[in-house]
């Protein structure tokens, strides 16, 4: 029985949704079965192929629906979860206890570990040190700007690694061992040591290129780093350099996309929040309320960067109009 598990790419709780579902499926459904994986990544034009989905059942963890019937299970907390409206109708047609969405958690890892304890009696204690650190890095619920940039902690490193990675199997090894080990222990592996001092020592480079390269205006950071091998650096590094902030719009550009990210500081006191989600569909992205993100095809940045302008003059009027004064 070959489980073929789908996962968010690229970033720590698409990888530990699909650790802690690999162990929730060996202890409570099949314990011989034998699982494939492949990331998943948002980017311009479609985002699955069929063909793909070659498992005898096919889990999607930590991404869009597909609505297909060769989707087994599904586990998602993505306020932009559905690519259609279509979609969506066919999830809520679906009458199995397999397929799963709450966009009100802040973690599909924490979620995916409540259907498991609450629908199939998934022993969560093993996890509880996952579950957590998954919650607090897709959540942001770091005390502190400067607590998410001194990245000290052993999640937010392999976090580090995870979203700097240019191996496919980097990930795929990491699966298999995420919801078993400790952390710590997972960070002094050979395979995942081999990697951090050169990508902390271009973290550290990531601070100074941000900070040449961004500006706040009405409470709304712009910064353009496409000119830099920057994929996979520290979302929370604007809102240190700029912690009178409330919302940023960062460009950056890898080999298959250029990329539009869309957030909210994590630390604000503002309310009335503008939902960047909604900002996000209307380009083809999507993502929460407080964070979202846009995919461009690589050749399209002068696109990428009209849309960027477009966002960032309307979250400055939207600041102007409801957090200032």
């Amino acid at each position: 029985m070959i489980i073929k598990v789908f996962y968010h790419d690229k970033c720590f709780d698409g990888a530990c949704s699909a650790s802690l579902f690999t162990r929730f499926y060996r202890e409570r459904i099949r314990p011989a079965a034998e699982f494939q994986y492949q990331g998943l990544l948002h980017r311009a034009g479609a985002l699955f192929n069929l063909d793909d989905f070659t498992g005898d059942e096919n889990a999607i963890v930590d991404f869009k629906y597909l609505a297909s019937e060769k989707l087994t299970w599904w586990f998602d907390h993505h306020e932009s979860a559905f690519l259609t409206s279509e979609d969506a109708e066919y999830f809520e047609r679906q009458q199995t206890n397999r397929q799963f969405f709450d966009p009100d958690f802040k973690s599909c890892t924490k979620y995916l570990a409540t259907i498991a304890q609450s629908r199939f009696g998934f022993d969560l204690k093993p996890v509880e040190e996952l579950v957590y650190w998954a919650d607090i890095v897709d959540g942001a619920l770091y005390e502190s700007a400067e607590a998410a940039v001194a990245m000290k902690e052993a999640a937010m490193r392999l976090t580090m690694t995870i979203e700097a990675n240019q191996d496919p199997e980097y990930v795929k090894r990491l699966i298999q061992l995420l919801a078993w080990r400790p952390l710590g222990e997972i960070l002094e592996m050979d395979f995942v040591a081999a990697q951090l001092r050169p990508l902390l020592e271009r973290h550290e480079r990531s601070i100074d290129i941000i900070r040449q390269h961004s500006t706040c205006q009405d409470q709304t950071i712009f910064f353009d780093v496409t000119g830099y091998d920057l994929e996979g650096y520290n979302k929370f590094i604007p809102y240190y350099l700029h912690p009178e902030s409330i919302y940023s719009v960062g460009l950056s550009k890898s080999s298959f996309r250029v990329k539009i990210s869309v957030g909210s500081n994590p630390w604000t006191t503002a309310d009335n929040m503008i939902n960047l989600a909604k900002i996000c569909e209307r380009y083809g992205g999507g993502g929460h309320a407080r964070v979202g993100a846009i995919s461009f095809p690589p050749g399209e940045f002068e696109r990428a960067k009209a849309a960027a302008d477009e966002i960032v003059n309307e979250l400055k009027a939207y600041a102007r109009a409801h957090h200032q004064g």
